[in-house]
């Protein structure tokens, strides 16, 4: 089932917030921030973390690059860079960048890299 861009870049988030094993409450703000960015109104989030919470580990990477691409399709140049940005602060926002991260991040900006040049 496609995703439009906010839930797409809000699956995203929470598997980077999750890609560690650990959920920051620093990582937490940054998907608040992201939110509320988004959505100038409030948005009931509960069958997103029904299926965010339901699936497992070895799926998450799947499931972000379905996410990657919803997102790429319903989206502009701008707001590509825009979301790589608040990814960027999701990653660090816990103060270390793990491995599994690195690599969920890595994905992002390889699939994207023709909207980040000078970036």
């Amino acid at each position: 089932m496609k995703m439009n861009k906010v839930m797409a870049g809000y699956h995203m988030l929470m598997i980077l917030s999750q890609v560690d094993g650990e959920f920051d409450k620093s990582e937490g703000k940054v998907i608040v921030t992201y939110l509320k960015a988004a959505f100038p109104f409030h948005v009931n989030l509960d069958r997103e973390m029904e299926i965010l919470s339901a699936m497992p580990s070895e799926d998450y990477f799947l499931h972000f690059n379905n996410s990657m691409n919803d997102f790429y399709e319903d989206s502009t140049a701008q707001e590509r860079v825009d979301f790589l940005k608040f990814a960027v602060k999701m990653v660090k926002a816990d103060k270390k960048i793990t491995p599994e991260e690195n690599k969920f991040l890595k994905e992002l900006f390889f699939a994207w890299d023709s909207e980040h040049e000078g970036w």
